[in-house]
């Protein structure tokens, strides 16, 4: 039997059933994504997935516009198989009266270019036993765009939480919170280690600062309490459909207090097995 060298996915279903959205939710998850790619192009597409030098793991999305679509569509399914591809056929469909109703509101012209009620009609006779092939089929008539990327993520077999990009951002309160902020905590609770002579001209990347702030009591606490809390919200994020994240620690001028903190919570959610980037905006300030 050829080894596996690589896995497909194949998005495609009723017009108007969430396609482009689904695509975009792959590509959030990591994958890279090609829309519409004429079907006669996929064998020769294939032999580039999973060699090393390009791609392993491909979504592709294909509707009912391509010329012959169910014929030669089957066909080249069935020729994956032979390429030592892993492929899945995920279909996304919904009810008439939802993809009418989308069809009425976007204006769009359906790709069968008849009555949007006759076309519907139409386009499920010819999928019908497309569909009945298919490893997944999702009901999009109900889903939100946080919902269906949790339902593509559990046909992905991905751990969403672990591959959230998350960015940890230090900043001075007197510069102004940043813009792309989803969440923002203010540590100018603690004392400033400007006062002290010694560490003044000294930064939150510097020893003798991290050493100061751990003395003080309850630091320790607030440290391992607020990464906790930043843990448990990652997942409630992810079902929103959130696949960034940036968290703001924020201090008076953005040099000691936040940049020692946000370096701290980098590095814990780091060693927990998330995607993390530290940028300290005002240290140089």
């Amino acid at each position: 039997m050829t080894p596996k060298k690589g896995r497909i996915f194949i998005v495609t279903g009723m017009s108007g059933a969430g396609k482009s959205q689904a695509l975009k939710s792959f590509e959030d998850l990591g994958l890279y994504c090609i829309d519409n790619l004429p079907i006669a192009l996929i064998p020769a597409f294939a032999g580039l997935i999973g060699d090393r030098r390009y791609l392993k793991t491909v979504a592709l999305g294909i509707d009912i516009r391509e010329g012959r679509f169910f014929k030669d569509f089957v066909r080249t399914l069935d020729n994956l198989g032979k390429l030592g591809l892993d492929h899945k056929v995920i279909f996304l469909d919904a009810s008439d009266e939802v993809l009418m109703q989308r069809f009425s509101e976007t204006r769009h012209r359906h790709p069968l270019g008849k009555n949007i009620a006759a076309a519907v009609k139409e386009e499920r006779r010819i999928l019908t036993e497309l569909k009945s092939r298919a490893n997944k089929v999702i009901d999009t008539s109900k889903l939100t765009l946080g919902e269906l990327k949790e339902v593509l993520s559990g046909a992905l077999e991905l751990k969403r939480t672990a591959e959230m990009k998350l960015s940890v951002i230090s900043f001075g309160y007197k510069y102004g919170i940043p813009l792309d902020a989803d969440i923002v905590m203010d540590v100018r609770f603690l004392p400033n280690p400007y006062y002290v002579p010694s560490l003044r001209a000294r930064t939150g990347l510097d020893a003798p600062v991290g050493r100061y702030l751990r003395s003080k009591p309850g630091f320790r606490n607030f440290l391992k309490n607020y990464t906790d809390q930043i843990k448990a919200l990652l997942p409630l994020y992810v079902k929103e459909g959130k696949s960034y994240l940036t968290v703001a620690i924020g201090c008076t001028g953005g040099r000691h207090r936040s940049v020692y903190i946000a370096g701290e919570i980098a590095k814990k959610l780091s060693a927990g097995g998330f995607s993390v980037s530290e940028y300290h905006r005002d240290i140089r300030k």
